[in-house]
C-alpha cells in the first residue's frame, strides 16, 4: 500500500476543514439529493440539463468530502514554538526585505491545505518557503519564483 501524504496545518486550519466537512455533509449533500430528485421528476433524463448539473454538483460535493476526510485523517498539527523567534519554521510568520530595492513582505508558512498567498499564507512546499525555512533573522536567501530569482534578507520571525 502506498504511503499516505501528511497534511501539515495549524489547529485553526484543521477546525476550518472540520467545519467545511460538517457543512458539506449536513447541508450541501441533502440539497443536492433534493435537486436530483426534483430533476428526475421532469422526465427524460437523457436531455435533462437540471439533472446533469445536479449530478455534476453531487460528484463535486462527494469528491470534496472525501478529500477533506483524507486531509483530516492524515493531519499533522503544527506545534508553534513560541520561544524561538529566530529561525524560520513551519507555522511561523517571516518578514523579509527584497534586495536591493528594500520592499518588505510578510508571510506565514503553513501546510499546503491552508495556503492562501492572497491572505499572506504560503505553503511549506512552495519554492519561496523552501528558500526561507531554516534561515535565521539577518540571513540572506535566494528565492526561486516562476518570475525569476531574487534575494531577500530575513528581518523578523514571529
Amino acid at each position: 500500500m502506498a504511503e499516505e501524504k501528511s497534511y501539515y496545518m495549524t489547529e485553526e486550519g484543521k477546525q476550518k476543514l472540520e467545519d467545511e466537512l460538517e457543512e458539506l455533509k449536513t447541508e450541501r449533500r441533502p440539497e443536492v439529493v433534493e435537486r436530483i430528485k426534483v430533476a428526475r421528476s421532469f422526465g427524460d433524463l437523457s436531455e435533462n440539463s437540471e439533472y446533469d448539473a445536479a449530478k455534476d454538483e453531487q460528484a463535486f460535493v462527494e469528491s470534496r468530502i472525501s478529500q477533506i476526510e483524507n486531509m483530516i485523517r492524515y493531519a499533522v498539527i503544527i506545534e508553534n514554538d513560541e520561544d524561538n523567534n529566530e529561525v524560520v519554521q513551519l507555522g511561523k510568520t517571516v518578514v523579509f526585505e527584497e534586495l536591493p530595492d528594500g520592499d518588505e513582505e510578510e508571510y506565514q508558512i503553513v501546510g499546503s491545505a491552508e495556503a492562501d498567498p492572497f491572505e499572506g499564507r504560503i505553503s511549506n512546499d512552495s519554492p519561496m518557503a523552501q528558500s526561507l525555512l531554516g534561515k535565521r533573522v539577518g540571513d540572506q536567501a535566494m528565492v526561486q519564483t516562476p518570475g525569476g530569482e531574487f534575494e531577500v534578507k530575513i528581518k523578523e520571525v514571529k
